[in-house]
């Protein structure tokens, strides 16, 4: 099969598109056509050297978290999916052609949504979904801020958030203001701008999408016994403050992923796209995703 595959450690000249062996369906597994996937930071992230625990690779390596295709082989044991069934999933390999995953790592994908942009979902969606209700989970009481709200993780921890009736503050760039007006907060606040986070009231919680450098700023606004939940570092000071920091790593959750992907379709939940590339374009892919696109950068993997 083709695939975009890493070679070594570095740019994105350590990408090459080349022939692999196709995996194998294995028990409690089925086996993917990949119609497509998108680029996410870990991509990246791993490129230039970053290792995560559960996540090792040996190299060279087809990396892509995210798939969506069809399935064409079911292992033993799996009875939710039958092949031709479109779907989508929390993957490690989504740059190839075919993928293989374990039955928990999908959901299928609902009809009136398109399968190509259903690859942007899986990891970000569950990203920021699981980041508030199993790392934060803050009460209907409890005031919370969403930094990069207006990223597609940030914009599901503000869905996920604003479901648990929480009042929810949208954290984002001065010039992204009005734009954030669109999510239905409590509030917006410009966290480059001092002034303007001077206006936050007190908070219960973070939902940490940016990393350190932003929620160390934010210390005075929390309240003794506040949580930070990140996906991103480790704000220093913040147990000295009396604040608790949990890190949070997305899994795979076939019914909150079903759950997400009904809420795109419908509209509820809006995760944009900002350009659509063949696997040959997987180089100008990544950099396109790495320097801000604006939203999802999908990469089209094969004809579904």
């Amino acid at each position: 099969m083709r695939a975009a595959v890493l070679m070594g450690i570095g740019g994105v000249e350590q990408i090459e598109v080349r022939d692999v062996p196709e995996p194998t369906t294995v028990p409690g597994a089925i086996k993917v056509q990949v119609v497509a996937t998108s680029i996410n930071p870990i991509d990246w992230k791993l490129r230039e050297g970053a290792r995560r625990p559960g996540m090792p690779m040996d190299l060279p390596a087809v990396i892509g978290r995210d798939a969506s295709g069809k399935v064409v082989e079911v292992g033993p044991g799996v009875t939710r999916f039958r092949p031709g069934m479109r779907v989508v999933g929390l993957v490690m390999g989504g740059y190839g052609e075919r993928v293989v995953a374990k039955d928990e790592a999908w959901a299928e994908v609902p009809e009136e949504l398109d399968l190509i942009d259903a690859a942007a979902i899986p990891l970000v969606t569950l990203t920021g979904s699981q980041l508030v209700d199993e790392s934060l989970a803050p009460g209907p009481v409890e005031t919370i801020l969403v930094t990069g709200a207006l990223g597609s993780v940030g914009r599901t921890a503000v869905f996920a958030a604003k479901r648990r009736r929480t009042r929810v503050w949208a954290g984002v760039r001065r010039s992204q203001k009005d734009a954030a007006g669109a999510l239905e907060v409590d509030g917006v606040v410009a966290l480059d701008d001092e002034a303007d986070c001077r206006r936050l009231p007190t908070l219960d919680g973070i939902a940490d999408t940016l990393g350190a450098p932003t929620t160390e700023k934010l210390f005075d606004r929390m309240r003794p016994g506040g949580v930070i939940a990140s996906v991103a570092s480790d704000p220093k000071g913040a147990q000295e403050r009396g604040i608790v920091v949990r890190h949070h790593t997305a899994h795979p959750d076939p019914e909150r992923l079903a759950a997400l992907m009904r809420a795109v379709a419908d509209g509820v939940l809006v995760i944009p796209i900002a350009k659509r590339l063949p696997l040959a374009q997987i180089r100008e892919a990544q950099q396109l995703a790495e320097h801000g696109a604006g939203g999802k950068v999908i990469v089209r993997v094969s004809v579904g």
